[in-house]
């Protein structure tokens, strides 16, 4: 089997926003508790502290969460069954989307310097 890059042909803001969901999935997931409905739901999103944000012991750019507060991304990344959104802010990542390739995950993990 080829493996094609992006087959959903996600657009940048797209793939950083699953990338970053990607993220707190693996940084707050219970590994005790199954997945529910198949995904994973993050509840919480990480509050802005000054110019980045807080996800588990990394740092990330407050820019680069602009995606979490875009709906045209979330729906996209709905439609595409990535994951699944309702507000008030509860994402659920999909397996589909805890599987989907970014290749921006290391790129975004920054380790805290506080």
């Amino acid at each position: 089997m080829i493996f094609k890059k992006n087959p959903l042909q996600l657009n940048k803001l797209q793939l950083r926003t699953l990338a970053l969901l990607q993220i707190l999935a693996e940084e707050y997931h219970d590994k005790e508790t199954p997945y529910q409905n198949n995904g994973i739901t993050v509840k919480n999103l990480p509050p802005l502290h000054g110019d980045h944000v807080h996800i588990g012991r990394f740092t990330v750019s407050s820019r680069e969460i602009s995606g979490f507060s875009n709906p045209s991304v979330l729906a996209a990344l709905s439609r595409k069954k990535l994951i699944d959104y309702s507000f008030p802010p509860s994402i659920t990542i999909t397996k589909e989307g805890l599987q989907y390739k970014t290749e921006l995950i290391q790129k975004l993990k920054n380790l805290s310097d506080h």
